[in-house]
């Protein structure tokens, strides 16, 4: 077969494949080019995701006639004004996107400029169809409808209504946080879902997108190297999410995917956060355009750093400069040397009856009879009512007081224990939500007075999909209204907690790996969630009683030498190493 030159309309399709992937790729695409034509307010509207109807309207520099058919044009853009690629200054400059677009739905353009008449345009899936002068503002009012319609090969890979909506919802909160002087509307199916006002200081902008909680729980990041700058706003390691999409980073102006970035934030809170938790925060990197290449892909969400070292650097330095400066609200990290002398060690005893470790967690304990004790604040736990036993009974020891209401500390035989309660009560009470589950369901607790439940609508959508699901863990809820749900139960064995965060993080969770885990997989993710909501916490003063039964628990619960995150729940100091820290040896 000799060679040939592919036609016009199906080179624009093959292009369109790379550029515009689902309709949030032709979102993002629309709403940059009214961002780059000087617009300060942007008004949007999704019928169905996006799948049948995108609107994007601007009150830009608008476009006159001429421009309007040169714009459909592949690689026509106005703007690279030389052959600078590699200085770069406005969000699109490939020309590729509206063109591409209109090959594969049907388009319809209308501008004006402020001094101009208004023209309108209409291109069917590649073909002209209208040309004809238009009334209007000034600016510049796109409509996308019916895409991949004739396109049968994509139009099946697209995914729900639903799941179109929130990666639309996404590109535009991720644009709105680049540009706060510009104000932002975004309808769905005619129901007003996003709005934000211009003139908002960068911090407020991204609460307002985020969580309103953000701006007094976070610290402000200005950081400088060389001639690259960090800017932005930064959750404490006490403000984290279960998933990692509330993280939202930007090169110039640019929102960006870029694994370099999301390592170093990674490695700037590896200290101070649990492995599977994530901060919320919002970066924005300003470098020169010799330094950045945006030009990696066509949907230029893909950066490349020619100092990619710098770059690391100087985001690992500057959050770690702005949580340590915040003094007491920052995570202390513990001294290495100070633990040094520590050993974590096997539950399970040599002599211990298999029988014993293997049954399930054990029902009725002091512990289970007052899950709501909360005692009087004080320097120490209460004193025993009778002599507390020898240690030689027990692996885990006797308990013999409490360190910063947060450690139990027990005497064995042959050492000291040293217990993080808060990560040794989430393991036994997840393992008595699995054997609740085994034997028919966990137990629900009516609520007095049902608890509504404010979140994202993407994230009520997700609650309410696994509604029946969550009625197995004792969690019962309903939709109410479009960003809220209603919360009538939860389980009985986590007794009185916080609602709101049970069910965010169940939220969060469910965004993370609902599609990727097996139906067994995600129900012991959801188990492990609530048991982390319903374990003691750090903080809270226990009597000796209670203390004594979370360590006879633990004895014979399965897997509770390590919480549901993976890090140990007991280590102990041998006697030995007692003797030698005094010198005795």
């Amino acid at each position: 077969m000799s060679i040939r030159r592919l036609p016009e309309h199906l080179v624009n399709r093959i292009a369109a494949g790379e550029v515009v992937e689902r309709p949030s790729a032709a979102l993002k695409e629309l709403v940059e080019n009214a961002i780059d034509a000087g617009a300060t307010r942007i008004v949007i509207s999704l019928v169905e995701g996006g799948i049948s109807r995108i609107d994007v309207a601007d009150d830009g520099q608008g476009m006159d006639r001429a421009d309007i058919a040169l714009a459909l044009e592949r690689h026509a853009t106005s703007k690279l004004p030389d052959e600078a690629i590699e200085d770069v200054q406005t969000l699109g400059f490939r020309g590729e996107a509206l063109p591409s677009i209109a090959s594969v739905a049907r388009m319809t353009i209308e501008s004006r400029t402020r001094t101009g008449d208004g023209w309108a345009r209409i291109v069917d899936n590649g073909v002209v169809a209208t040309d004809a002068p238009v009334a209007m503002p000034p600016g510049t009012r796109i409509r996308v409808e019916d895409l991949f319609a004739r396109v049968p090969a994509r139009r099946k890979f697209l995914r729900s209504v639903r799941s179109e909506y929130g990666a639309c919802v996404d590109v535009v909160k991720r644009l709105a946080m680049a540009r706060p002087d510009i104000g932002f509307t975004l309808d769905h199916d005619g129901r007003r879902t996003l709005a934000v006002t211009p003139q908002d200081s960068r911090a407020a902008r991204v609460a307002a997108l985020t969580d309103r909680e953000l701006l007094s729980n976070s610290v402000a990041v200005d950081h400088v190297r060389g001639n690259v700058t960090l800017g932005g706003v930064a959750g404490l390691p006490t403000f984290h999410r279960g998933v990692a999409d509330h993280q939202y980073l930007f090169v110039n102006g640019r929102p960006v995917r870029d694994r370099v970035l999301v390592g170093a934030v990674r490695a700037a809170y590896q200290d101070l956060l649990a492995r599977d938790r994530h901060p919320v925060l919002a970066l924005f990197i300003d470098l020169p355009g010799d330094e950045v290449d945006v030009n990696v892909h066509p949907a230029k969400t893909e950066v490349r750093f020619r100092d990619a070292g710098l770059v690391r650097g100087l985001i690992v330095g500057g959050l770690r400069a702005a949580l340590d400066a915040a003094g007491h609200r920052s995570v202390q990290r513990p001294s290495a040397a100070a633990l040094g002398s520590w050993h974590a060690e096997p539950l399970q005893p040599a002599w211990a009856p298999s029988s014993a470790v293997s049954s399930a967690p054990r029902q009725g304990s002091v512990w289970d009879a007052r899950p709501d004790y909360r005692p009087e604040p004080a320097g120490r736990a209460e004193y025993a009512a009778a002599p507390p036993p020898e240690p030689t009974e027990h692996p885990l020891g006797i308990a013999r007081g409490q360190v910063a209401a947060t450690y139990i500390v027990a005497e064995a035989v042959d050492g000291l224990v040293l217990v993080d309660q808060h990560a040794a009560h989430e393991r036994l009470v997840l393992e008595r939500m699995r054997a609740a589950m085994a034997d028919g369901g966990v137990a629900r607790q009516a609520l007095l007075l049902p608890e509504v439940v404010e979140l994202d609508e993407t994230a009520c959508d997700r609650l309410e999909e696994r509604a029946a699901e969550l009625v197995a863990f004792g969690v019962e809820l309903e939709r109410f209204g479009p960003r809220a749900v209603l919360v009538r139960a939860t389980p009985a064995l986590l007794g009185a907690g916080d609602v709101r965060g049970l069910v965010t993080d169940l939220a969060d969770d469910l965004a993370a790996f609902d599609s990727a885990l097996s139906l067994q997989a995600r129900l012991d993710l959801i188990a492990a969630t609530m048991a982390c909501h319903g374990s003691v916490r750090a903080g809270r003063i226990l009597s000796v009683a209670e203390m004594n039964a979370l360590l006879r628990e633990m004895e014979v619960t399965p897997h509770s030498g390590q919480c549901n995150h993976g890090r140990p729940t007991w280590v102990k100091l041998q006697s030995a190493d007692l003797e030698k820290l005094f010198g005795r040896k």
